[in-house]
Formats: C-alpha cells, sequence, structure tokens
C-alpha cells in the first residue's frame, strides 16, 4: 500500500529556512513525479515545487529563487528546503506522488512563519 509520510513542519520566524522531508514506500519510487503543495486557510491547494524521475523541477512562482527541492531515489525520499521565509507560507504542505492514474498524498505538515 502506497504510503508518503512528510516531517520538518514547525513554527519558524520570518527570514528564517525550513526543511521539509517525505519518506514514501509502498510503490516505485524512482518512476514517480514528486510534489509539494500547500493550502492556507480558506484558500485553494497550490502547487509549490515538482521534481520528476529525470530530476527536471518546477515552481510555484511564489516561492521561486527561496525554494528547492530534491529527491534521493535510494532513500525514496523528497526534499523542500524553504529559505527566506515569510508569513504567507504559512500553510499545510503536502507531499505528492503521481506516475500516470497513480496518485498519493500524504496527510500533510503545517508550517507557521511568524514573529
Amino acid at each position: 500500500q502506497a504510503q508518503l509520510v512528510e516531517s520538518g513542519g514547525g513554527l519558524v520566524q520570518p527570514g528564517e529556512s525550513l526543511r521539509l522531508s517525505c519518506a514514501a514506500s509502498g510503490f516505485t519510487f524512482s518512476n514517480y513525479a514528486m510534489s509539494w503543495y500547500r493550502q492556507a486557510p480558506g484558500k485553494e491547494r497550490e502547487l509549490v515545487a515538482r521534481i520528476d524521475s529525470s530530476d527536471n523541477t518546477n515552481y510555484g512562482a511564489s516561492v521561486k529563487g527561496r525554494f528547492t527541492i530534491s529527491r534521493d531515489n535510494a532513500k525514496n525520499t523528497v526534499n523542500l528546503l524553504m529559505n527566506s521565509l515569510k508569513p504567507e507560507d504559512t500553510a499545510v504542505y503536502y507531499c505528492n506522488a503521481r506516475w500516470f492514474r497513480y496518485n498519493y498524498w500524504g496527510q500533510g505538515t503545517q508550517v507557521t512563519v511568524s514573529s
């Protein structure tokens, strides 16, 4: 059974950094495009960053230049390094795995940026 488990969320001050990790199991991780999405209260879920099976990456406009996504196929993990965090980055961050019709979500981890 496919499973995604996020970790690394927490409370940080503006300008600080945070690293999220997503541990995958139950599917062939290297085949899948892996993404991070986020959802703030009252807002729609939005794409933060995506990395495909060839390590091509793309980012949401609001995080480009501040966030970096990476994957480790040997460890079945995908990471999101978030620098220069802003209050508007506050949201629940979700890990996503997608390959053709297969689409899996993690349970989410809360990131709060506040002074």
